[in-house]
């Protein structure tokens, strides 16, 4: 089944689709292996782990597909696709969808941030004008219906310039123009969050950043309040960074971690099993 159509399916079924997100094949293929029914690449998380730079617009179009890529094929999960402003005009827009989904991916996400774009629960980030951001999304809905097998998850971050209103008005027109799941970026608490549920029609998504500026609610209440999907963007990046400091530290130390996975467990994660029963095949 294509993965844009294994991800309608589960959108369809109306219940909270927990999403932690990834940034490499790895960690792509260890949220598949947890039980998790999709994920998503993190435009920061692939800009940390890939160039050791900040989410503010430095990486490429051409590194992040070429990530989404090797992560696509690490998965047979559904995987969304952080696409961020189409890296362009209107026609680039549309080469990015193209391009996301001849990687695999099941959705591409474009936002109406002005380039270079920011993290969404950043200082200094704007927002292009309302008539620039609707051929946005325009030109990615026309890419989709032109041949595309991807859904389109379109982004708003005016909250943080011009209030909720205005995010909520240009999410209901990104539904008009067809976007399948609809992303107001970083309200700043649970009545917020209500309102964008109630009044912006389709799937939703949540972000959910540990220290960011929309609240951290439980799955049962992300249900109740109306959201199809939780995204979790950052939690598996800074547990691996934590993770990596403290046997780091240890190190420093003369010492050696000791909350290490075994060889056999490390192994098995990767695939080398997987390779030696193929192997045997060839033999």
């Amino acid at each position: 089944m294509p993965q844009a159509e294994k991800l309608r399916d589960l959108l369809a079924d109306n219940q909270l689709l927990v999403m932690p997100c990834c940034y490499d094949g790895l960690s792509a293929k260890m949220i598949e292996q947890a039980g998790f029914p999709l994920t998503f690449m993190s435009g920061f998380a692939v800009s940390s782990a890939r160039l050791g730079l900040p989410d503010t617009g430095l990486i490429s179009y051409g590194e992040m597909v070429d990530q989404g890529r090797n992560i696509c094929a690490a998965t047979s999960i559904p995987v969304i696709g952080d696409g961020d402003t189409g890296y362009g005009n209107p026609v680039n827009v549309r080469r990015t969808v193209q391009g996301y989904a001849s990687a695999g991916f099941a959705a591409v996400m474009i936002e109406d941030q002005l380039a270079p774009k920011k993290c969404g629960h950043t200082k200094g980030k704007s927002v292009v004008g309302k008539d620039e951001a609707i051929q946005r999304i325009k030109a990615a809905v026309d890419a989709r219906n032109e041949g595309s097998d991807i859904l389109i998850l379109a982004r708003t971050d005016a909250r943080h310039e011009h209030g909720l209103d205005t995010a909520i008005e240009r999410a209901q027109l990104f539904a008009e123009l067809g976007a399948d799941i609809l992303f107001v970026e970083a309200p700043h608490n649970e009545d917020e969050m209500r309102r964008v549920c109630e009044e912006v029609p389709g799937y939703k998504m949540a972000n959910l950043v540990e220290g960011g500026a929309t609240p951290i609610l439980s799955h049962a209440q992300l249900q109740e309040i109306g959201f199809s999907i939780a995204a979790y963007p950052l939690t598996l990046l800074s547990a691996s960074m934590r993770a990596m400091q403290s046997a780091l530290e240890i190190m420093k130390q003369g010492n050696h971690p000791e909350q290490l996975l075994e060889f056999s467990d490390l192994r098995e994660i990767v695939g080398f099993e997987d390779y030696y029963e193929l192997e045997e095949r060839y033999k």
